[in-house]
């Protein structure tokens, strides 16, 4: 994972998926001294070593880390950038994880039956599989499965959003900001629930970038990277904001064609505006599709991305 603005947040990622995360050993810095080369220089000098501490990562595994990464072996992985972290994972106990039935299909968004061909991961196992791939994709990473298969996946692919707010909201007072992006939206289903509270779906269709659908509900749980957050920054209401694209089978694909990824820019910049929009009247707390909290930056980012970073840019519609 890239560390370019400082060190990685993994304990923070962890803990967005897998409960009581912990360092059973920490990460230290460790004074030392390496020898100084070329023709004008003699003796040695005093530099700094990275001793990598031990995370308990769900119940049976940990992570064992950071590993400094050069420049170099990130061009071997085509990752765009100059400085990074590494994690090694593995059981806890030692042992090697009991695997499935080779791949059937290797049509999945992750690359996971790609990079194991010979028998997926299952159970747990998958799920910290599942886990390195979301972290790699929101730092700009990638993972090596086994040691050998890398799986470098694109950060623009995380498109859909999710709002919990402590405020519920009517269809009426959420459509025109949907309008805003896409005139003919409408309310495409809502409900009377027995305690009064709203429920209901927003969609707009456009010919070429596919829909925006817009769920609304109170809800009984909420994702556990807001655990770590005070109660009163977010609440029960979820607003989820997805992208439906015209030909839906291409979500389930490591690489999208190229009107696929034209179409997924520009309704990244959308859901991401919408999402600031909705956010700045009634607060609440925007987590991606990941599982992982979406900061303001992030945001700018994406909203700044689509049409070449052209300020303003609408789905077609």
């Amino acid at each position: 994972m890239p560390s370019t603005n400082g060190p990685v947040a993994v304990s923070e990622l962890a803990a967005a998926w897998f409960s009581d995360v912990t360092w059973l050993r920490e990460p230290t810095r460790a004074a030392g001294s390496r020898r100084m080369a070329g023709s004008r220089f003699r003796g040695m000098a005093q530099a700094d070593s990275l001793v990598p501490g031990v995370m308990r990562l769900g119940d049976e595994h940990v992570a064992t880390g950071p590993f400094e990464v050069t420049e170099a072996h990130l061009a071997e992985l085509q990752i765009p950038a100059t400085t990074a972290e590494a994690y090694s994972i593995a059981r806890s106990d030692g042992l090697r994880d009991v695997r499935g039935a080779a791949p059937t299909s290797y049509d999945d968004r992750d690359g996971i039956a790609r990079a194991f061909p010979h028998a997926l991961p299952q159970a747990e196992e998958l799920r910290i599989v599942q886990w390195t791939v979301a972290s790699a994709r929101k730092t700009g990473g990638g993972v090596l499965a086994d040691g050998r298969q890398p799986l470098v996946p694109d950060p623009a692919a995380s498109v859909n959003l999710q709002l919990y707010s402590a405020h519920p909201l009517q269809p009426g007072d959420v459509l025109p900001m949907l309008r805003s992006l896409i005139a003919t939206a409408d309310v495409s289903a809502e409900q009377v629930t027995p305690d009064g509270t709203p429920r209901y779906t927003l969609a707009g269709s456009t010919p070429y970038d596919g829909s925006i659908v817009i769920d609304v509900e109170r809800v009984d749980r909420v994702p556990r990277a807001l655990g770590s957050l005070d109660w009163r920054s977010y609440g029960p209401y979820a607003y989820r904001m997805t992208w439906v694209p015209a030909d839906p089978y291409e979500l389930e694909l490591e690489h999208g064609s190229g009107l696929h990824v034209i179409a997924r820019a520009r309704m990244r910049a959308s859901l991401a505006r919408l999402a600031v929009s909705l956010q700045s009247r009634i607060a609440g707390i925007l987590v991606d599709d990941g599982g992982f909290i979406a900061t303001p930056d992030e945001l700018e980012a994406r909203s700044d991305s689509a049409a070449g970073g052209t300020p303003g840019s609408r789905a077609w519609v």
